[in-house]
């Protein structure tokens, strides 16, 4: 069920509470579709990252070979902030007279750990990621944070287009204002630039150029996201979970957050299953699981479930993740 529903996208994100396996079932996702000739991309976007762990090498914040066809990258979200202060500050810089550039500077410092600051750095990286990736490979396979984080992150992309929205068309009457003291000002530059905030040698024209740009791009990446997020041709949202009370619960709301967002939810894996043929203790749990299941699907009974096996050990290598992605192919 995974596989296929896998192989008839271009975008898949993964997520579900923690410790349910999200990292494993990614992994072997997009081993499993490179193997089937696709050019896959897997995306680690927990702070925790696992991808080195679990393939045994060193994974960055650059794509590396993880396998033949399959490239993965972990974004991490400290350095989200930093590149996207970076590009905000410069921005500011080229909006305010250079006297207030330390001012531009102290205001960059205490947004760093601003709330949602990391979501909204991380979601323009996500951003670029699915708009460059889109272009390079058939299928991005994105192993999101747990659920919380991830619900906050997926409701953002609307907010995040509105919000560039408004800044372009704030920008175009600060332009239209600033056209208009120029012209007062006649041959004098000086007055003009002296209201704009100007220093005397800038070019307007250049500097509204550069901030059109950076905004133009925001705009374009947020809303190609949004787009593609709200796409069920081309996106997929997979739940995945434990047969576990607390697992279920919090996997009912996420797919009610996801739902509010527009983020289709395609599938929920139920992980680490325990055997029913295997001992009194472990029987006993699987009749305990089987109790939550119902309880999941009286409510969402509409999606396919598929359940993978409790395993006798860590699934870690390459040679593990193959027989995973043998075990996702063999219960479809």
């Amino acid at each position: 069920m995974l596989l296929e529903l896998a192989g008839n996208r271009r975008v898949l994100f993964i997520g579900g509470k923690g410790g349910g396996g999200k990292t494993t079932v990614s992994a072997a996702t997009a081993l499993a579709q490179a193997q089937a000739g696709r050019r896959v991309l897997l995306v680690s976007t927990d702070p925790a990252h696992n991808l080195g762990h679990l393939w045994g090498r060193p994974v960055g914040p650059r794509p590396v070979s993880l396998a033949e066809g399959l490239d993965g990258l972990e974004l991490d979200p400290q350095t989200a902030v930093e590149q996207h202060l970076s590009e905000v500050g410069a921005a500011l810089r080229k909006l305010m007279p250079a006297h207030l550039a330390g001012e531009v500077d102290k205001h960059m410092s205490l947004s760093r750990d601003a709330p949602g600051m990391h979501e909204a750095a991380l979601l323009e990286r996500i951003a670029e990621t699915v708009d460059n990736g889109l272009h390079d490979y058939d299928l991005l396979v994105f192993d999101t944070a747990p659920s919380g984080h991830t619900a906050r992150l997926m409701a953002l992309p609307e907010m995040m287009a509105a919000w560039t929205e408004g800044l372009m068309r704030r920008r175009e009457r600060s332009a239209g204002f600033g056209a208009v003291l120029r012209n007062l000002g006649g041959d004098d530059r000086g007055f003009g630039e002296s209201l704009l905030g100007r220093e005397p040698g800038d070019s307007p024209e250049d500097r509204d150029s550069q901030v059109r740009r950076l905004l133009d791009r925001r705009r374009h990446r947020f809303t190609q996201l949004r787009e593609v997020l709200g796409d069920a041709n081309r996106c997929a949202f997979i739940i995945v979970l434990a047969a576990e009370r607390l697992p279920v619960l919090e996997s009912i709301e996420l797919h009610a957050q996801l739902q509010r967002s527009g983020v289709d939810v395609a599938a929920l894996v139920v992980n680490k299953r325990s055997p029913a043929d295997a001992g009194a203790f472990l029987a006993e749990r699987r009749v305990q699981e089987q109790s939550y299941l119902d309880e999941l699907r009286l409510v969402l009974g509409h999606l396919p479930i598929q359940q993978l096996p409790l395993l006798a050990s860590d699934v870690q290598g390459p040679p593990a993740l193959q027989a995973f992605a043998e075990l996702l192919a063999a219960r479809s």
